[in-house]
């Protein structure tokens, strides 16, 4: 059994498990704040792609701002174990809904696409297709309103990350592993979309072909969801990508436009009502009721991020095309389930280096002197591919941040379609952010000496705004103190005029460090420059990186 813990949180009980790990709801003991942990399993743990689709789905998490995501606080890594700290949602997955109380009303469904749909737009705009959206994957809070978890197996839009999913829910494109696109997550949303309205999926094949062969060819079973949605669904679950919405936020425009003139302004608040009305019927299910999470004085050096609030199928007749690719799903499937076998050499791989990546976002004003309006978060420009996670195959992590248990088994998919928690073809994982360490005390290792410093990824995010990549290496998982500095100029030239306050991290517990730091910059001036030091001193002497703004024209 995995044991290992992550330092600084006290942990009440178990949220979820699959193969590829478990959720845990614990309670950050320098705040008193409830968190999820997501815990990687201790077998993909020794499985070198599956540890670097953790790291992958934690920076791209650390990079999304969402109020309809579950967020990020920390990911930690380490030779015993690593882990995805979140946000704890206090809410219920919408698998669990359907199970309880589907079909849902109109207006009811209509509020779970929007809400959902919003977070995908979010994650669209900078650049990420989460690829598995289904109802384990969405949690309803109390109030009736939705969030979006589990970016285990999303990637950069365009990246050639071969057919990955969960079948019932999956693209036509997605089962040939055509380039990630935002399509695929608006087909993926429309076919949760139309469960919610009949209480089934649109297509149930007997086995994985028979199911890749419905997605591709079979006809759009429009006929079985009320007449004022059916053209959004129809455009939802077009064959062809160019012929569904580009992204989330534009068929969110034309869900309001349909819901509206349906139902009346006042639709959204009656959906919500009704959501909200059988949430309250699950009282016991919510993270908050299984669980009494103690609290203690708020002495954090960094406060932890507060989100922001705001039938049947038809008779079909598959055609050439669809026959062929169906074909060649099967084969893949069979390969590819052989290919989640750990080979007898895979717990020599295990990783000796210890890692900690950290995206601390101040809620309110920090106790380490930290430029007004600056913090630091995971760039989004960090999400990549998690590496050679086998397609339609991956062992189902729980659901990271989620407020109640993971009803994804995430199984291979190399055989029949799933039932309620159905496996996911990937299994990838999250970075976030960190709350600051406690100070040193004696009973702490010493100071280990700092061998590397290095600061990668600066780059412009807005007219007045940055991130940077900052990666410390030291030969001892002792304390020390990571101060990152900006500077604004008008000449290539040294460092610039100091702008704000530095940031400053505490680490301890790695050998290891990798943060993302984001500012705002208050003075004017064509060069902007980061300046990382750490006490104790590097050899180097620390790192800085600078660059020219996109405002400034340099001749």
């Amino acid at each position: 059994m995995d044991t290992w813990a992550v330092p600084g949180y006290a942990e009440s009980l178990e949220l979820g498990a699959g193969a590829g790990g478990r959720v845990v709801l614990a309670v950050h003991e320098e705040t008193g704040v409830p968190v999820a942990v997501k815990y990687l399993s201790e077998s993909l743990r020794t499985r070198p792609g599956f540890v670097r689709g953790f790291r992958a789905e934690a920076r791209l998490l650390g990079g999304l701002e969402s109020p309809y995501v579950a967020g990020l606080y920390e990911y930690v890594e380490s030779p015993d174990g690593a882990a995805i700290v979140m946000e704890l949602v206090d809410g219920v997955s919408l698998r669990t809904l359907l199970t309880r109380a589907a079909p849902f009303e109109p207006e009811a469904a209509l509020v779970v696409l929007k809400g959902s749909l919003l977070g995908l737009a979010d994650a669209h705009r900078v650049g990420v297709v989460h690829r598995d959206y289904k109802p384990e994957n969405v949690l309803v809070v109390p109030d009736g309103s939705s969030r979006l978890v589990d970016f285990g197996i999303a990637v950069d839009v365009g990246a050639g990350a071969g057919a990955a999913g969960t079948p019932s829910y999956m693209a036509p494109e997605q089962w040939t592993g055509a380039p990630a696109s935002p399509a695929a997550d608006v087909y993926a949303a429309t076919a949760t979309f139309f469960e919610c309205l009949t209480s089934h999926r649109p297509y149930t094949g007997d086995n994985l072909a028979e199911l890749a062969l419905q997605h591709i060819d079979a006809p759009v079973p429009v006929g079985e969801v009320p007449e004022a949605v059916r053209e959004l669904v129809r455009r939802g679950l077009a064959k062809d990508p160019a012929e569904r919405p580009g992204h989330a936020e534009e068929f969110v425009t034309e869900l309001e436009a349909a819901a509206g003139a349906a139902y009346g302004p006042d639709w959204e608040e009656r959906g919500r009502g009704r959501l909200a009305a059988v949430v309250a019927l699950l009282p016991l299910l919510l993270p908050s009721a299984r669980s009494a999470p103690q609290t203690t004085t708020d002495t954090a050096r960094t406060v932890l991020r507060r989100p922001p609030r705001p039938g049947r199928v038809q008779r079909w007749l598959p055609g050439r095309t669809g026959m062929l690719v169906s074909g060649a799903a099967l084969v893949l499937g069979v390969l590819l389930s052989y290919g989640l076998q750990p080979g007898p050499g895979a717990a020599a791989q295990q990783a000796a280096q210890a890692l900690a990546t950290t995206s601390a976002r101040p809620a309110a004003d920090p106790v380490e002197p930290t430029a007004p309006a600056a913090s630091a978060s995971a760039s989004s420009s960090a999400s990549t591919s998690a590496g050679p996670s086998p397609a339609l195959s991956a062992p189902g992590t729980p659901t990271a941040g989620t407020g109640a248990p993971s009803e994804s088994t995430s199984a291979t998919a190399a055989g029949e379609p799933t039932t309620p928690g159905e496996p996911t073809a990937e299994a990838t994982p999250t970075t976030g952010a960190t709350p600051t360490t406690a100070s040193p005390t004696a009973s702490e290792p010493s100071a280990p000496a700092v061998k590397d410093v290095t600061v990668t990824g600066l780059r412009q995010t807005g007219p007045t705004t940055a991130t940077a990549t900052v990666d410390v290496t030291t030969d001892g998982t002792g304390p020390l103190t990571i101060t990152v500095a900006w500077f604004t100029g008008d000449s290539a030239r040294g460092l610039g005029t100091a702008d704000g306050a530095p940031q400053t991290f505490r680490r301890s517990g790695a050998t290891r460090y990798t943060l993302t730091a984001d500012h705002t910059f208050q003075n004017q001036g064509c060069y902007w420059t980061v300046r990382v030091t750490t006490t104790p001193a590097s050899s180097d002497g620390g790192a800085s990186q600078q660059l020219v703004t996109r405002q400034c024209e340099i001749r």
